[in-house]
C-alpha cells in the first residue's frame, strides 16, 4: 500500500457509491415528470397516484446521493490538494454554478412539488417538478463540464504551474462535453426507467391479495416504464457509438483497451469477442475474434485499421515523454478492467432492450400473460440491478481510460495527491468511509423496501388521512 494507490481507492470508492444515486435520482424525476404529465393531459387519476408514489422513491435517493456529494467533495481537499491547485480555476466556475443554480433549483422546486399537491393548480405544480428534472440536468451538465476538461482540456493556458481559464465558453464548447454529457444523461434516464419497471415487477411478485386499482396502476408503471427503457436503449446505443467512434481520434488509448487491441491491425481489424491481456507481456491471449467487425463498429465501413497500444505507447513516450516530474512513464491503461467493462455496459444495455421488448410484447391489449409468468417478473425484477452495472462500468471506462493523468495530456496522477497525507490517516479514512457507505446502503434499502410494503391506493389513503391529522389548522386538530 502506498499514498497514491490508496487515495486513488478512497476517490474511486467515493465516487462509484455517489454515482450509484446520481443517475437514480436524474431518470426517476424525469419518469415521475412524465406520469404528473399524463395526468395533467388526461385527467386519469391513476398517473396522479403514480407520480405520488413513484415520487418518494425519487426522494429517497435524492437525500442519499447529497450525503455521498458532500463526502465526496471533500476528497480534492483531503487527498488531492495539488491537483486542486492545478485545476481550481477551472473547477470553480462550474462548481459553482452546479452548487448556486442547479443545486439551488433542485431543492427549492423539490419542496414546493412534495408539499402543494392540493394548494396550486395542476399546471403550476406540474412545473414544479419539471424544473426539479431541469435542475437535475443542468447539474449534471456543469459536473461533466469540468469532467469533460479533464478529458481532453480546452479554454486555458498555464501558468505558475497552474491551469488558468481563458475562455469559459470553450469549455461548454468541447466536444468531449457534448458526447459525454448525452451518453451519461440518457444513461440516467435508462436507469430511472429500469428501476421502476423492477419494483413494480417486485411488487407484483409479493405473495398478498392486490386490488384491481391497484394491479390497473402496476399495469400502466410497468407500460410506461418499459417503453423508456426501449426508447433509452436505443438511444444510448447511438449516443455510445458516437462517443467512441471520437475517442478513437481524442484518446486512442482508451479506444484500444476497450477492444483489447494490443497491435495495430491490418485494414480489416477483426473484433475481439471475448480475452485476456497478460499484464507483463501485453499480450493478448484466449481470444476470439470476428474478422472485420471492428472496422465495421469504428468507421462503419468494412475496411479501416485501428492502432494498437504498443504502438501507442511508444508514440506517447515521443510526445510526452519517458518521465515526467522524476516519474517513469508507462502510457498503458487497464485494459483488462475496460475490455471487460465495455462489453458488461453493453451486454446489459442490449439486454435491457431485449427485456422491454419481450415485456411490452406481453403486456399488450388484450393479452398480459406476463402477469401470468412469476419468472417473467423475476427477470424484469432482477433488471432493477443492471443500471447500477452499467454505469459503474461506464464510468471505469471514463476514469481509468484516462490513467496515468488526472488532466489528459497536462497533469498526472501521481503529481496531484496530498503532499502531507500519510498512509494511516488514508487507510482510516477508507475504512470510515467504507463503514458509512455501507450504513448508508443499508439504510436506503431498508427504506426503500419498507415504502414499498405499501401500494398505490394504499399509501393515497394512508397520505389523506396523515395530511388531516398533520394540518394544524384542520377542524378538530386542537
Amino acid at each position: 500500500m502506498n499514498i497514491v494507490s490508496l487515495a486513488r481507492f478512497q476517490f474511486a470508492m467515493t465516487t462509484i457509491f455517489h454515482f450509484f444515486f446520481v443517475p437514480f435520482s436524474i431518470g426517476t424525476v424525469f419518469v415521475v415528470a412524465i406520469m404528473e404529465s399524463i395526468y395533467v393531459h388526461t385527467g386519469n387519476a391513476d398517473y396522479k397516484k403514480m407520480a405520488k408514489f413513484w415520487g418518494n422513491v425519487f426522494l429517497l435517493s435524492f437525500a442519499v446521493g447529497v450525503v455521498t456529494g458532500l463526502i465526496q467533495e471533500f476528497q480534492f481537499g483531503m487527498n488531492w490538494s495539488d491537483y486542486s491547485r492545478f485545476m481550481g480555476d477551472i473547477f470553480g466556475a462550474p462548481l459553482a454554478f452546479e452548487a448556486l443554480l442547479s443545486f439551488f433549483i433542485e431543492s427549492t422546486f423539490i419542496g414546493l412539488w412534495m408539499f402543494t399537491w392540493k394548494k396550486v393548480g395542476k399546471k403550476l405544480h406540474l412545473f414544479f417538478v419539471w424544473m426539479v428534472v431541469f435542475g437535475t440536468l443542468t447539474s449534471a451538465l456543469w459536473i461533466l463540464t469540468a469532467n469533460s476538461f479533464m478529458q481532453h482540456p480546452v479554454g486555458f493556458k498555464v501558468e505558475g504551474g497552474r491551469a488558468v481559464m481563458v475562455n469559459f465558453g470553450a469549455l461548454l464548447a468541447n466536444q468531449q462535453l457534448m458526447y459525454e454529457y448525452s451518453h451519461v444523461v440518457i444513461g440516467a434516464l435508462l436507469t430511472g426507467s429500469l428501476i421502476f419497471a423492477g419494483l413494480t415487477a417486485f411488487q407484483l411478485l409479493k405473495k398478498r391479495e392486490i386490488s384491481e386499482a391497484d394491479k390497473r396502476i402496476y399495469h400502466k408503471s410497468m407500460r410506461l416504464s418499459l417503453w423508456l427503457v426501449l426508447l433509452f436503449a436505443c438511444l444510448n446505443i447511438f449516443a455510445g457509438d458516437l462517443q467512441m467512434r471520437y475517442l478513437i481520434k481524442e484518446q486512442p488509448m482508451k479506444f484500444a483497451a476497450t477492444e483489447a487491441v494490443m497491435k495495430t491491425t491490418g485494414d480489416k481489424a477483426p473484433w475481439t469477442v471475448v480475452g485476456y491481456v497478460d499484464p507483463k507481456t501485453h499480450e493478448l491471449k484466449g481470444n476470439i475474434d470476428i474478422p472485420d467487425v471492428l472496422s465495421i463498429l469504428s468507421y462503419h465501413k468494412t475496411t479501416g485499421s485501428v492502432k494498437g497500444m504498443a504502438e501507442l505507447n511508444q508514440e506517447f513516450k515521443k510526445k510526452f515523454g519517458t518521465k515526467i516530474d522524476g516519474q517513469k512513464m508507462d502510457y498503458y491503461v487497464p485494459v483488462n478492467t475496460l475490455f471487460w467493462s465495455f462489453r458488461l455496459m453493453c451486454g446489459f444495455g442490449a439486454l435491457a432492450a431485449l427485456v422491454a421488448l419481450v415485456g411490452l410484447i406481453m403486456t399488450r391489449k388484450g393479452k398480459e400473460s406476463l402477469y401470468q409468468h412469476r419468472w417473467c417478473l423475476w427477470v424484469i425484477g432482477l433488471m432493477t440491478f443492471s443500471p447500477f452495472i452499467m454505469n459503474t462500468a461506464g464510468w471505469l471506462i471514463t476514469e481509468l481510460g484516462r490513467d496515468p493523468w488526472t488532466v489528459y495530456g497536462q497533469y498526472i496522477i501521481a503529481q496531484s495527491v496530498s503532499p502531507n497525507v500519510s498512509v494511516a490517516s488514508l487507510l482510516t479514512s477508507n475504512i470510515v468511509y467504507f463503514c458509512l457507505f455501507t450504513f448508508l446502503a443499508i439504510v436506503l434499502i431498508a427504506l426503500v423496501v419498507r415504502f414499498l410494503r405499501n401500494d398505490p391506493e394504499e399509501f393515497a389513503a394512508k397520505d389523506e388521512v396523515q395530511k388531516k391529522t398533520m394540518d394544524p389548522f384542520a377542524k378538530g386538530a386542537f
